[in-house]
């Protein structure tokens, strides 16, 4: 079993007051196997429904939403489910093929007797949004997205010491080089995390027999995968059908993305996608890319400025693969040889690109870039902390970084930011910027500033 960071949250999740979850995530991250896993370990008993395989079972969620009504209609559809008030796990899998299952979660809730958890890889879909007649129960679940192994969760997998992390997130606080030893072997690894990626099975054929031949072809299949299911969707019935038109619109895209990762300026162009319609059209097969959660897109902005969301310009995006290991799946079969070689540069700095907006989307941060009408500046990546913007550019080599220097160097025009460069090298500064090693990316802090609203004192207030 790979040790993923999401446990230690569902752990959380299972100690505290909570509501049904949701985990949401692109198909193959590991969403039933971790939930099943989890149930297995810290429930006496568990529930497991697979409601996109197991038909019979909807039945079960029809009619009133009376717990012991929905529990008996579960055990005559499967006779092995056994309830355990307060120590059961009931798993909905592919909770989206049944949005009546959906609708109930708020019943389960309120009757308090058994944990809830769904997985979906479709929710948000077009065609599984609705219909949800009965309602989506609002304020009665809650929800986390399962992602790709991030570097942090390979690393943890390959065993390397919590000591030399630790050391590595230390440095970084405190701008110092990191020892030559450990910064040469976290390098060597995070090549090898940029060809394997994140997906569970193509880590899992790496740790076995390292044979990065057999990790591409694991990725290769992965993909095709999800391919398979491209345009999937339900009817006015409920039935599950293929909207072809969509899913020739979406494979086009998907299979666009390297060439245009490639270009000088990578911005998404629906003229470059070789499917039939016009950019409407073809912008509905890249929204399907997005919401089953296999690329992400980051929006170029007018300014930089915060709230980033307010000046991104919306027609102007780049679009990267949620996993750069499936992207180096669709590239150059001698791409792998380069990157283990240290050579990251290939497709323009692309690889190194898609590996930040990996790094950021796994974070959950919103993805931005600044690139100016006249084509200069261009800033990788921008990204909001404390209130102010930070810049950051990604460089496959050491390379200047020109155009960070240049806004740092006219705050009148472009204002004063924090800097941030990510390159081929170790720790360090100047210039008004800081420099860190590519995978230090994983490591440079979140904003940890408490959510919390601290009480006030009312006490001096008359009425």
């Amino acid at each position: 079993m790979l040790k993923r960071d999401i446990w230690n949250r569902l752990i959380e999740w299972k100690q505290r007051d909570h509501h049904p979850l949701i985990v949401r995530g692109l198909r193959q991250t590991g969403k039933t196997f971790i939930v099943r896993q989890f149930g297995r370990e810290c429930y006496q008993n568990t529930v497991y429904i697979d409601l996109r395989a197991n038909k019979s079972v909807h039945s079960a969620f029809v009619g009133d939403f009376d717990v012991d009504r929905m529990v008996m209609s579960i055990t005559a559809a499967i006779p092995s489910a056994t309830f355990v008030p307060g120590n059961t796990l009931i798993i909905l899998d592919e909770i989206q093929d049944c949005p009546d299952a959906r609708s109930s979660l708020k019943y389960w809730d309120i009757d308090g007797r058994y944990d809830v958890i769904a997985t979906g890889s479709f929710l948000g879909v077009k065609g599984f949004r609705g219909p949800y007649v009965r309602g989506i129960p609002v304020g009665y679940e809650e929800q986390m997205t399962m992602y790709p192994l991030s570097f942090n969760e390979f690393l943890d997998n390959l065993n390397i010491k919590p000591e030399v992390k630790h050391y590595v997130d230390t440095s970084i606080k405190n701008l110092t080089s990191i020892e030559k030893t450990v910064h040469e072997s976290l390098r060597s690894l995070f090549l090898q995390y940029l060809i394997v990626g994140g997906m569970p099975e193509a880590v899992n054929v790496f740790i076995r027999n390292h044979d990065l031949n057999a990790v591409r072809n694991t990725q290769r299949m992965i993909l095709n995968s999800i391919r398979d299911d491209f345009g999937r969707c339900k009817d006015a019935s409920g039935n599950d059908k293929i909207n072809e038109v969509l899913k020739l619109r979406a494979e086009a895209c998907l299979d666009s993305i390297p060439s245009q990762l490639s270009q000088e300026y990578k911005k998404f162009k629906y003229s470059l996608v070789n499917a039939k319609g016009h950019s409407p059209e073809k912008a509905e097969g890249l929204q399907y890319l997005e919401d089953v959660g296999l690329v992400i897109r980051a929006y170029n902005t007018s300014e930089i400025a915060c709230p980033l969301e307010g000046v991104k310009i919306p027609n102007e995006f780049k679009v990267f693969f949620i996993d750069t290991g499936l992207l180096l799946s669709q590239l150059g079969a001698d791409i792998p040889q380069k990157i283990l070689s240290g050579d990251v540069s290939s497709y323009k700095g692309a690889i190194a690109e898609n590996m930040v907006a990996s790094c950021f989307a796994i974070r959950e941060r919103e993805l931005y870039y600044y690139h100016a009408p006249s084509g200069s500046p261009e800033l990788d990546f921008l990204y909001e902390r404390n209130g102010d913007v930070v810049i950051v550019e990604c460089k496959a080599t050491n390379n200047r970084a020109t155009s960070m220097k240049y806004v740092i160097a006219h705050p009148g025009k472009y204002g004063t930011h924090q800097a941030i460069k990510f390159s081929d090298t170790n720790i360090g500064s100047g210039d008004g910027f800081e420099t860190y090693p590519l995978y230090g990316m994983w490591f440079v802090d979140e904003d940890n500033k408490s959510c919390v609203i601290p009480d006030v004192d009312l006490s001096g207030i008359s009425i």
